[in-house]
């Protein structure tokens, strides 16, 4: 079996570096001083159709795959962009899976195509500062009041909530206690991001200043019943169709980090010349990089491999799991061994690797650590107890 693009996908690859090449090392640079949403990026992608990408037609999106959706955020991630980039976009592509798989005609109607124009931007509230990972033991709480549901509860490391117009919000809808499993009694509901009733507060973090990350505070905050999710009580089972597109995405935006910081690097030792020489002829300026090519083109053909699984509809967890983590870790090698390459100047801002550095970090944190992929595929692929 071999993955190779097709002449379309080589298309949307090609048309989507070129609107990224607009925004050069110094536009990013800026953003990553400054902070601020990258809209011009985000307007430009929408105006030529590619936040639906992966929405069906029906809804103003093209309908392609997951594979096609990766090769875009790949592109974006790598034309310079990083983590920066990508995360500005992440949301549209696979976020409102769930909606699409589980929501009324109606719901589908109304909520798919202002995402898709950029119309309405939004966020994912799933972790919870007490729980983390541990999603079954949520205690953001939506209890049913007539025709609404009232929320009260609280959000952590909710990308673009600063800016988002909407929410898809995971909450217990039935106490933990009360149900067989506890994978039962989750709803999901795309709702408003009200903030008369939710308190959005930033983090400051290490790198991708331009794309905030939050604390939520829920206060009572009502929702329509009309804006709950397929059924009551199974947003656990729900969101599980977002999270495999998820590590496929995820794995797609590392590699392209990773070989973007490689193509500095390369260029650096062709051009650096010490003791009469570029330092790329030398073996040890050659062999690392080498190696981390090598390393990151194998995590691409096991992210494209659980893509197409998922496309195909089969069961893809074990390669997107190991996609998410073996690209991860390949970036964070990558970014690290093309700012060894630039030597003391890798630890300069204007040379922009050490921001490749610190936004690769978070590709091998989220949106699951190792530790938990790694426990994921000794159960799932080695039948090896479950250890958590």
């Amino acid at each position: 079996m071999t993955y190779q693009m097709t002449s379309e996908q080589q298309g949307i690859r090609d048309a989507v570096l070129r609107i990224c090449e607009e925004f050069d090392d110094e536009f990013w640079l800026t953003r990553d001083r400054e902070g601020g949403f990258p809209r011009e990026l985000h307007q430009k992608l929408a105006r030529d159709g590619w936040l639906g990408i992966a929405i069906p037609e029906e809804y103003g999106g093209s309908g392609l795959g997951i594979v096609d959706a990766a090769i875009m955020m790949q592109a974006i991630a790598e034309s310079g962009g990083g983590n920066s980039a990508a995360s500005a976009i992440h949301m549209n592509i696979f976020g409102l899976n769930p909606v699409v798989k589980f929501g009324t005609e109606d719901q589908k109607k109304k909520h798919l195509p202002p995402l898709v124009a950029g119309d309405e931007r939004a966020c994912f509230g799933v972790t919870e500062p007490t729980t983390g990972l541990d999603t079954t033991k949520l205690k953001t709480r939506a209890v049913r009041q007539g025709d609404r549901y009232v929320v009260h509860g609280q959000k952590v490391w909710i990308s673009t909530a600063q800016i988002a117009d909407k929410i898809l919000l995971l909450a217990r809808t039935t106490p933990l206690e009360d149900v067989k499993k506890p994978t039962e009694g989750l709803s999901l509901f795309y709702t408003d991001l009200d903030r008369t009733f939710v308190s959005v507060r930033e983090i400051e973090k290490m790198g991708r200043k331009c794309v905030d990350s939050n604390e939520l505070f829920i206060d009572g905050l009502p929702i329509p019943a009309e804006d709950l999710i397929g059924e009551e009580g199974q947003g656990f089972r729900q969101i599980l169709h977002g999270l495999n597109p998820e590590r496929v995405l995820v794995a797609a935006e590392a590699v392209g980090i990773g070989r973007n910081a490689l193509r500095r690097a390369a260029d650096y030792a062709n051009e650096r010349v010490v003791f009469g020489r570029p330092i790329g002829q030398n073996q040890g300026v050659q062999h690392p990089l080498a190696a981390c090519w090598a390393e990151l083109e194998a995590a691409n053909l096991m992210a494209m491999n659980a893509g197409a699984l998922y496309d195909a509809g089969k069961p893809c967890g074990n390669e997107a799991n190991a996609g998410k983590y073996l690209a991860g870790e390949a970036a964070v090698k990558a970014t690290q061994t093309a700012q060894l390459t630039f030597g003391g100047f890798g630890y300069a801002k204007e040379y922009h690797v050490e921001r490749l550095v610190r936004e690769a970090i978070l590709f091998r944190i989220a949106p699951v650590t190792p530790q938990l992929v790694l426990s994921f595929i000794a159960e799932h692929a080695l039948g090896l107890p479950k250890s958590y």
